[in-house]
């Protein structure tokens, strides 16, 4: 009989680490541009009546012979109705070799940290190094590991938060406080907001513009990390026109990324677009100059998960007294 391995949010929180989460997708991003990983194109569906979303994420790590699956829902509702996260997904981690489970998760904890880790990392190799002002601009689970990996990178003295609630606006700066130990300023105006900021930081559900091009600043380095679906947007097209345009994966950001909008306005070609990993390997030029606007369009790579998951799988199996389940 094979046995398949069972953790659960709590297990994972224990072992899962920002700081290797970061390492994670850094080497996330270069396995992908160095082309070791299969990343068949992402399955998303609107489930309406319940106001909820659903992603399906697969990819196979050919060097260490993983396939990785994981389904992702957001459901707008679900923390009132049923006091249950918001954002719910199971990873599935499976032997290439024949097909069979090595690992079942819950995959919520993980996909919110490397979701957060993916602006810090653009950031690293994008921002100027001197930044020490960031604009958060929403208050949900995703912009509080932002901000927390943000703080990893570099020393922030100050955020400014804006968010569509004043009540939600506070409740995160309360939160954070006792997180990541800077000034925090809530801000009513988004554009005073962003204004202000070395980094910008945009985690929304948004499918309108909300900053604007003449808002930003020489030198600002922005991470897109609410749009990863056809239809969301949270940038004003034509900022791309002043802006040098990073992605994780050129092809899906295109398709149901911040890009897209650009992209289909005839503002960006693809070849205007630069992937991180080519940036971290050395391949492509990132930020050129302190006064280049740059902008990060994260929508999120299975590989991701699986450099983060392959790493909860070893500790928590070095660790022992994990339950199990033969499912064949």
């Amino acid at each position: 009989m094979k046995e398949t391995l069972l953790f659960t949010r709590e297990q994972i929180a224990e072992v899962l680490k920002m700081d290797d989460v970061i390492a994670s997708v850094e080497e996330a991003y270069r396995l992908f541009s160095q082309q070791k990983v299969m990343l068949p194109p992402v399955l998303s569906f609107e489930v309406e009546k319940h106001h909820g979303e659903v992603d399906i994420k697969t990819g196979y790590d050919t060097a260490d012979d993983i396939i990785c699956v994981k389904i992702a829902s957001g459901y707008a509702n679900n923390q009132r109705d049923y006091g249950i996260p918001n954002g719910l997904a199971t990873i599935l981690i499976m032997d290439a070799k024949n097909s069979t489970p090595i690992a079942i998760m819950d995959g919520s904890l993980i996909t919110d940290m490397r979701t957060g880790a993916a602006g810090a990392v653009s950031a690293k190799y994008l921002a100027n190094p001197s930044a020490k002002k960031v604009a958060i601009v929403g208050t949900g689970v995703i912009a509080r590991w932002e901000l927390e990996a943000l703080s990893r990178v570099f020393e922030l003295e100050e955020a400014f938060v804006w968010g569509r609630s004043s009540e939600k606006v506070t409740a995160y700066i309360q939160e954070m406080q006792t997180r990541v130990g800077i000034t925090y300023t809530a801000c009513s105006d988004l554009e005073n907001c962003v204004s202000q900021a070395d980094i910008v930081i945009t985690a929304t559900s948004s499918k309108e513009a909300l900053i604007q091009s003449d808002w930003i600043r020489p030198g600002t380095h922005i991470a897109c990390i609410g749009a990863d679906m056809p239809g969301k947007q949270e940038l004003d097209e034509a900022l791309f026109r002043r802006a040098k345009a990073f992605t994780d994966s050129s092809a899906q950001c295109i398709e149901r990324g911040e890009v897209q909008h650009a992209v289909r306005e005839g503002i960006l070609a693809e070849s205007d677009l630069t992937e991180i990993g080519q940036v971290i390997l050395g391949n492509k030029p990132g930020r050129m100059s302190e006064s280049d606007i740059t902008v990060f369009d994260s929508t999120g790579l299975s590989v991701q998960d699986i450099t983060t998951a392959k790493k909860v799988v070893a500790v928590l199996k070095e660790r022992g007294g994990n339950l199990t389940v033969n499912l064949i």
